[in-house]
């Protein structure tokens, strides 16, 4: 039985590390719809250098880079996921206005460079090398430097 079970483990092991950090290329055209409309509304000045699709063995996401250096992730239903920018400030309407608001009070002369967000925070980068994380409710939670 300890065979069995020593046996199944290396299987699936073998089989996820197969299947992990599959990155293939993919056109933005390919990506799901959201995704798509974030780049036309964030983007659609900048040209897209490339554009990958990681398929591992539960989940998929997307990468995309520009021209300019920035570098948008998304999830699989097109949803970012993390959006940052080299040398200016990620772009209006895409960090939730709370967080904006916070950041324009506290650290007038920094911009925000990078966010990320998933279930259950956001973490903000600032041009000052601040880091601020939010909890889904826009409180700051932690600041790192």
């Amino acid at each position: 039985m300890r065979k069995l079970f020593l046996i199944v483990a290396v299987v699936f092991m073998s089989l996820s590390v197969a299947c992990a950090n599959s990155d293939r290329p993919v056109n933005v055209a390919d990506m799901p719809q959201k995704a798509q409309q974030f780049i036309k509304k964030y983007f659609s000045q900048v040209g897209v250098t490339y554009a990958t699709e990681d398929r591992d063995v539960i989940s998929k996401d997307y990468e995309v880079m520009f021209a300019d250096g920035s570098k948008v992730d998304f999830a699989a239903n097109g949803e970012w996921t993390s959006v940052e920018c080299k040398g200016k400030a990620v772009p209006a309407g895409i960090v939730p206005q709370q967080i904006e608001a916070y950041v324009k009070q506290n650290y007038p002369d920094a911009h925000i460079r990078k966010i990320d967000r998933d279930r259950t925070d956001y973490e903000v980068s600032l041009s000052n090398r601040l880091e601020l994380t939010f909890n889904k409710n826009f409180k700051l939670i932690e600041i790192d430097d």
